[in-house]
């Protein structure tokens, strides 16, 4: 008959893995993808590096997992922001505004996340991501050419023109910004996203 682990085991071996993946976001985040070790995330989690292949086959698939749990924190972020509640021209602003400012915050992260160098495997999750961005971008705009918020026009070609732009903005994780440089950039990129869906200047 064969072993079936208890709930408790499970449950810790789920623990163990939620942790490793913590660690290893706050290691990409300091030191991008290529020098995220295992070793350096065994370490940076307390444990062995051998350990980590319990609970990963790979480095890959470490990567993969840790890139699909913070890219898909910003996709939903920004899904609430996109389709939620105000119109098209509010929901859009506050979007960027939002998604901007976290990047800004977790510069690091937001670098890896968006542009790093990266194994064939995250680079093809990053893809997929990006069509989720377009995605959400295209809902809103054409929620707004719906409501006459915005010109006609194509949606889609504006949402990639969207995610191009804002990403390659919040890709230098090199620039120091103060607070008041932090506020002009945002309110700049706010602005520069609302113009390439058409809203009327406020």
């Amino acid at each position: 008959m064969a072993y079936r682990k208890t709930p408790a085991e499970i449950s810790r071996l789920e623990a163990a893995r939620d942790h490793l993946v913590v660690c290893a976001t706050s290691v990409v985040a300091e030191v991008g993808w290529a020098q995220a070790s295992v070793t350096a995330v065994a370490d940076s989690a307390g444990i062995a590096a051998g350990s980590v292949y319990r609970h990963f086959p790979s480095k890959a698939a470490l990567a993969v997992e840790v890139f699909r749990r913070a890219a898909g924190r910003e996709v939903e972020v920004l899904g609430a922001l996109l389709l939620g509640p105000g119109d098209p021209v509010e929901r859009l602003g506050r979007g960027t505004e939002v998604f901007a400012r976290r990047a800004l915050e977790n510069r690091g992260l937001a670098y890896a996340l968006l542009a790093a160098p990266a194994e064939p495997a995250v680079g093809a999750e990053r893809l997929d991501f990006r069509r989720r961005y377009r995605a959400l971008f295209a809902d809103v705009v054409r929620d707004g050419v719906t409501s006459g918020c915005f010109p006609p026009q194509n949606a889609e070609i504006t949402a990639a023109a969207l995610t191009g732009a804002i990403g390659e903005v919040l890709v230098d994780p090199l620039v120091a910004l103060d607070e008041s440089a932090t506020e002009a950039l945002l309110a700049d990129l706010t602005a520069t996203a609302l113009r390439c869906a058409g809203a009327p200047d406020a």
